[in-house]
């Protein structure tokens, strides 16, 4: 693991900028895993013998890239799946998209699909008995050359959300061929999650933490 890629460390979190292509945890043998990385690092740098407990409370898709949190106590796991779990945790993403969105900030709020067979999600009627409310906040950052960057503010946390909620609003993320997009990228997607803030598990601070984009994203959208 190199130095980069940590962005907080201390005896209860460790917090990883995630690159394209890697699943966060239950890799098979040709898929490279953030958890077990973490894992090695963590055995390697502190010298410790036998089994090394990191806790996985968020999860990024594999093409998506950037912060994913890993706990390092029991005790600190449950509390910080807790703060996922109501929503306490602040989710910022970027995103480059197809196009330019009618307007240029906005709230989408439908109701998801996602059966355990599906390989993509799908937005469902309101009342659809097994669809999940999906909310997340959008703002236009700049366009160019037929693209806009959007920061997106994940309210829920639904599989694929991001992916599923804009490219049904016409604007699918670069590189994102399972949600139509037309359009290549360097590695994986271009959707990447630029930063976390949520209450220290143990210590209660507030801490925000912040992720750069992979150097391949195109300069002008690196804001």
């Amino acid at each position: 693991m190199h130095a980069s890629q940590i962005l907080y460390e201390d005896n209860h979190l460790l917090v990883l900028n995630k690159p394209a292509d890697w699943i966060v945890q239950g890799a098979s043998t040709d898929q490279r895993s953030l958890l077990e990385s973490a894992r090695m690092y963590i055995k390697s740098k502190y010298h410790k013998p036998g089994n090394v407990y990191l806790g996985v409370v968020s999860r990024l898709d594999s093409p998506v890239t950037g912060a994913v949190p890993f706990a390092r106590t029991s005790k600190c796991a449950a509390r910080l799946s807790e703060q996922f779990r109501n929503q306490a945790v602040d989710k910022e993403y970027r995103a480059i998209v197809s196009g330019n969105p009618l307007s240029v900030s906005g709230r989408l709020e439908q109701t998801l699909l996602r059966r355990p067979s599906d390989t993509i999600t799908r937005v469902c009627q309101a009342d659809h008995p097994e669809g999940q409310l999906a909310i997340l906040e959008y703002q236009v950052l700049s366009c160019s050359q037929g693209c806009s960057l959007l920061k997106v503010r994940l309210i829920t946390g639904r599989k694929h959300q991001i992916r599923c909620q804009l490219a049904a609003m016409g604007n699918p993320i670069l590189g994102d061929r399972i949600y139509g997009s037309v359009d290549n990228f360097p590695q994986g997607i271009a959707l990447h999650c630029g930063r976390l803030e949520f209450d220290h598990p143990t210590t209660k601070d507030r801490l925000n933490i912040d992720a750069e984009p992979p150097i391949y994203w195109p300069s002008h959208f690196r804001l």
